[in-house]
């Protein structure tokens, strides 16, 4: 355990006007507040916080950041207070050590939620002060070194998966690579042992195999760069597990196949030398395409500089070699903490640096649960980026397969609400297009867009998918609201009565609502019936049997209605939130339609031939008379199913195809069902406009000649 004297003497060392009697009183504090408290390990709590306090003197943190770490778990574990460590340490220190400090004292519904509110605060605290995230994560390797020491495993590997998901992305995100590596490689074995005994055994067997190398490259480079003058540090150290095996499972790359196993770092004086190390390099051995990157001109978000190259070393194995300066190194391996060693950051760059601490903040602001704030930030935590340029030439970092949609979140939440395509590279492409590095996207855009449902199944990152659920779920109220208000009205009507606010809140008040609102998005889901608000507002009154338009011949009657003044309308309904068009007979624009209640969901929308409807021939108050009215003007494209009976020739599915391109139909789905020896039968779903649509493209069908018969799918 370290001394007193020790610790202060460790903080003189590299800042010599650090408050000596501060340090000593925190010493002294903390130890005093520990007392008799033990670890799993047997020794005494305070050498925690004292080990932490130690490695953050590894860093030359500040004397303020030490003393922060020596209080850290004085408020969650002690009898002490925010306002006592204010009084005797200070403000700053008080804010950095509630920071730190877990919300243990509050009851969560689940585990994941408690994880998620403590990641809240801290979030919140470390974007006030980003030194609260080097004393956590100080706090977290010091637990993770003694972790061995818990003996139920389920509650290592819980801690274990909880350091991958979070702490080792943030060491990341901020550029202190030595500590995510080893906390990452401290939780492997406990979250997957079987990998980790796997690549352990095929590591030793690889050693024995190249063993000679490294000392091979080492002694080359040396000589290599001497003889061109340039002063350099040579040394090679090998990739951490956890790296090789998230390789080998997330990016399909097999063990022989990773240059990076071993890399050598090549370490000289400046930026300038850097390009001239490289020569040196490509001179000797051969470059492998595609592999050369270079983060001194394109640095990663963490602020991480170097040039990164893979060549046929000796005995042409593959080998990485990583070129920097020294302050690069210091950068790549303390991150922010080496930013209090070289004062060269500006505040400009440090905002760019820092600015996923932004979008997290963005994301906390906008997720609605515990668990999706949680799932989002793991998203946008996770480096593995591509760099992509808006027009005019600013750099945008974003997750691999990240979309044009993701690209426009990323420049600003309205952007990516109001975007309706892009250009990427000048050429026109889809929402869902992947990027690469170095694309140039343009965003176009449109005061009338909206965010689609459809979007959350390919928009990869956490700041556009928190996004878009926030807005679906604003909308699905909004719209349960006004279908639930549209319902009434015509309930009101078929009624004669007068339909106002008044009435609506004399329901709500019976019902214990908080406002009229309530009772719309209650009957707009399905959650309550309109016949059940007449008869709340009107005791003892005798719904009018033309309430449902259902008599006894429900489907007959459906079919001579045509729409008129007493349909429901769903025109501004967004198909997938409070309106749904079932997938049994696929509804489309200029079908006679009606709608099914479902509590809980809103309204299925069937064509009046769906046999699915026969189900609720007992169940009339769930029926809806419905209408499209006007959803002509809103460009909406529908899904419509076909079955086509074809000659069994070569070239009849490409005819097919190529009538119903030429129709400006979309084939989204193709299905064999049957297959004869002279004909076969195929079902297409074809996005199209409307009914009109449709039937020109089943008129184009029959008349070609592979085509035998063609006839729209209700089911």
């Amino acid at each position: 355990m370290i001394r007193q004297y020790e610790l202060v003497e460790r903080v003189r060392e590299y800042a010599p006007d650090a408050d000596e009697n501060l340090l000593n009183r925190a010493y002294v504090f903390s130890m005093k507040m520990h007392g008799k408290q033990m670890r799993a390990s047997g020794d005494p709590y305070f050498s925690h916080p004292l080990e932490v306090a130690g490695i953050l003197t590894g860093m030359k943190m500040d004397s303020d950041t030490i003393i922060t770490a020596l209080l850290h778990d004085t408020i969650e574990d002690t009898i002490a207070t925010h306002e006592q460590i204010e009084e005797l340490f200070g403000t700053n220190v008080a804010k950095m050590v509630d920071g730190v400090t877990k919300l243990s004292k509050l009851t969560y519904s689940s585990e994941s939620a408690k994880q998620a509110d403590n990641f809240r605060k801290f979030l919140l605290a470390m974007s006030h002060d980003i030194r609260v995230l080097l004393v956590k994560l100080a706090d977290r390797l010091h637990n993770m070194r003694t972790l061995h020491h818990i003996g139920k495993p389920e509650k290592r590997a819980r801690i274990s998966r909880e350091t991958l998901d979070i702490y080792a992305p943030l060491a990341e995100r901020i550029g202190m690579q030595a500590i995510k590596e080893e906390l990452e490689s401290l939780a492997f074995p406990h979250v997957y042992p079987e990998a980790y005994e796997s690549i352990t055994k095929r590591m030793d067997q690889l050693h024995a195999n190249t063993a000679d190398i490294k000392d091979k490259v080492i002694s080359e480079l040396e000589r290599l760069l001497s003889e061109a003058g340039i002063e350099a540090e040579v040394f090679g150290r090998e990739k951490q597990l956890y790296s090789i095996w998230r390789k080998m499972t997330y990016r399909h790359v097999a063990l022989d196949d990773q240059a990076d196993i071993v890399a050598f770092r090549i370490i000289v004086d400046d930026t300038a030398t850097c390009y001239r190390a490289l020569g040196v390099v490509h001179r000797k051995w051969q470059a492998l395409p595609g592999l050369i990157k270079d983060y001194i001109s394109m640095p990663k978000p963490n602020g991480y500089r170097s040039i990164h190259t893979a060549v046929l070393g000796p005995q042409k194995k593959r080998i990485e070699i990583q070129i920097r300066s020294s302050k690069m190194d210091a950068v790549a391996e303390q991150g922010v903490a080496a930013h209090w060693q070289y004062k060269q950051q500006s505040s400009d760059k440090e905002g760019e640096q820092y600015k996923w601490l932004k979008d997290l903040l963005e994301i906390m602001e906008h997720a609605e649960s515990p668990d999706e704030f949680l799932e989002h930030t793991k998203l946008a935590m996770y480096q593995n980026q591509v760099f992509c340029f808006t027009p005019k030439g600013k750099l945008v970092n974003l997750p691999q397969g990240s979309t044009v949609v993701d690209f426009a979140y990323a420049v600003h939440t309205d952007v990516g609400d109001s975007c309706v395509g892009g250009k990427v590279n000048g050429n026109p492409v889809q929402l869902r297009t992947r990027l690469v590095n170095g694309d140039q996207v343009e965003i176009l855009r449109s005061k009338a867009q909206q965010p689609s449902p459809n979007w959350l199944s390919f928009v990869v990152t956490g700041k556009a998918k928190a996004a878009i659920r926030r807005f679906i779920s604003h909308k699905k109220k909004d719209e349960y609201q006004a279908l639930g208000k549209k319902l009434l009205e015509r309930a009101f009507k078929l009624e004669e009565r007068d339909f106002n606010d008044k009435a609506i809140q004399i329901c709500a008040d019976k019902l214990k609502l908080h406002n009229i609102a309530d009772i719309y998005e209650l009957v707009g889901k399905g959650e309550l019936a309109d016949r059940k608000v007449l008869e709340t507002i009107f005791p003892g009154i005798k719904v009018n049997s033309a309430h449902s338009l259902v008599p006894t011949k429900m489907l007959d009657t459906y079919k001579d209605l045509k729409g008129g003044d007493n349909s429901i309308p769903i025109r501004g309904l967004t198909p997938g939130l409070s309106v749904h068009m079932s997938e049994c007979c696929h509804p489309i624009l200029g079908d006679r339609i009606v709608g099914i209640v479902a509590t809980g969901k809103g309204i299925m929308v069937h064509t009046i031939d769906c046999e699915a409807l026969d189900a609720y021939s007992d169940a009339p108050e769930a029926w809806l008379d419905l209408s499209w009215t006007a959803v002509e003007e809103e460009n909406t494209v529908f899904v419509s199913r076909i079955e086509v009976l074809l000659e069994h020739v070569p070239g009849a599915l490409a005819a097919v195809l190529s009538v119903v391109a030429q129709e400006k139909g979309n084939i989204s789905n193709i299905k064999f069902i049957e297959r004869a020896t002279e004909l076969f039968r195929i079902s297409l779903d074809i996005e199209v406009r409307d009914v009109k649509h449709l039937t020109s493209i089943v008129a184009a069908l029959r008349v070609s000649d592979r085509v035998s018969s063609v006839e729209r799918s209700f089911r």
